[in-house]
């Protein structure tokens, strides 16, 4: 296995902040192993007439602190060390942010781009048969992830109600708000972040009313990170996606930056500013970078040219654990990116209780207690980097270690 492996690089984070908590070496490797894994084939009628069988998979990797929780993706590059190491991410990131839940991922290997509505919808319902007996209110409710929306959630949710002979809106997060789905929940990853950048720039000295970012990747969390962006009172200086980006030094009318992308697909010939690579953009002399795309967009090759004074992981993986220690030794800190996009998470589990309770909270409070979790989490982390100077990545794996640790101790299964 390489570092291209996603749940190898999980891996060496486990390992890397085990010394700091004094794991027995069979703690760590039971850490470092998922608890449960369902791997299914289904068959789906196409358009067509014909049958197409697809393979997915769930991942419960820890659920010592409560219920698993985590998104299913449709991707055709989807494999099983993708959804390990997501499943685990999601497994420390709930327990950073004092969530009541453990951590999954699942997902279907498939290109929701080729299929049409109705087959879409067939796949959807059929991957929920295909796991239905595992999942549920009480032991591990799914959302959505790439390639999956809320009206996919819609779908699931509805199948698993028609086979478990009952309502049960809790079984999935990320509906429609009709559907029981939580207001906020849209920007919350973006917001979340947000949140924890506005904390990181009081303690980095930095002014975001006079900051320059730059956005790589204008996706979902990207558009919404951009957006965002003005209403902390930031200068957006440059955004990219897979096509290649576009810089203004005095900044970027990203509502316009919007449109145009929504019109010609891409933020290439924006008018009114310069095009860039996305190589270029990680140089930028900036306040923040916000890698919002890819995994290990900062690597071993580029991280000694990024010029940010902060990185804002608002992707998954975005910096590789090489790149990590190149910016830790320029002193460019770098916030994790299952604290810095949380937010997501964050707002789901808001669903969750609000579906319990059969009670809808308003867009204003979700975001009041947002902001409460976020910079909480954030202001813990800091303070232990700071006690044994270490990263913010490494303070935030010993804190989520933690209290996961402890709570397989106190159930007696260590």
């Amino acid at each position: 296995m390489t570092n291209d492996n996603p749940f190898e690089m999980v891996k060496q984070q486990i390992s890397a902040c085990s010394e700091y908590l004094h794991l027995p070496q069979n703690v760590e490797e039971y850490l470092k192993t998922p608890m449960r894994e369902i791997h299914v084939a289904f068959p789906v009628r196409m358009d067509d007439g014909s049958f197409k069988v697809f393979q997915g998979y769930r991942v419960q990797y820890n659920n010592a602190l409560g219920p698993t929780k985590g998104g299913i993706r449709f991707h055709p590059g989807e494999t099983i060390d993708t959804i390990r190491s997501l499943a685990a991410l999601m497994t420390w990131k709930c327990s950073l942010l004092d969530l009541p839940l453990g951590g999954g991922k699942g997902g279907v290997i498939c290109n929701p781009k080729e299929l049409s509505a109705g087959e879409l919808e067939r796949l959807s319902r059929a991957y929920i048969r295909a796991i239905y007996k595992v999942i549920g209110p009480d032991c591990d409710v799914p959302a959505p992830d790439v390639y999956t929306t809320p009206q996919i959630m819609a779908w699931m949710m509805d199948e698993y109600c028609t086979l478990v002979g009952h309502n049960a809106c809790g079984v999935i997060t990320g509906k429609p708000v009709v559907l029981g789905g939580s207001e906020g929940r849209g920007d919350a990853t973006a917001r979340g972040g947000w949140f924890v950048i506005r904390e990181a720039a009081k303690d980095n000295n930095i002014d975001l009313a006079k900051a320059k970012i730059a956005v790589q990747g204008f996706g979902n969390a990207g558009s919404h990170a951009a957006t965002l962006g003005a209403s902390f009172g930031c200068t957006i200086v440059a955004v990219s996606d897979s096509h290649g980006g576009v810089y203004n030094e005095n900044g970027l009318d990203i509502p316009a930056l919007v449109a145009y992308k929504q019109k010609t697909g891409a933020v290439k010939d924006f008018p009114g500013a310069k095009n860039i690579t996305n190589e270029e953009l990680l140089e930028l002399k900036v306040d923040v970078l916000v890698p919002a795309a890819l995994e290990n967009a900062i690597n071993a090759s580029n991280a000694d040219k990024v010029g940010a004074k902060i990185v804002a992981e608002l992707a998954n993986g975005p910096v590789s654990p090489e790149a990590d220690a190149i910016l830790f030794a320029k002193k460019i800190p770098v916030i994790p990116d299952f604290l810095c996009n949380s937010g997501g998470v964050t707002v789901s589990y808001f669903e969750m209780v609000q579906n319990f309770s059969l009670d809808r909270w308003d867009e204003e409070d979700v975001r009041a207690r947002l902001e409460r979790k976020m910079t909480k989490a954030y202001h813990e982390v800091y303070a232990i980097a700071q006690e044994h100077s270490i990263s913010l990545r490494e303070a935030a794996y010993t804190l989520a270690m933690k209290r996961v640790v402890d709570a397989m101790k106190l159930r007696g299964w260590i």
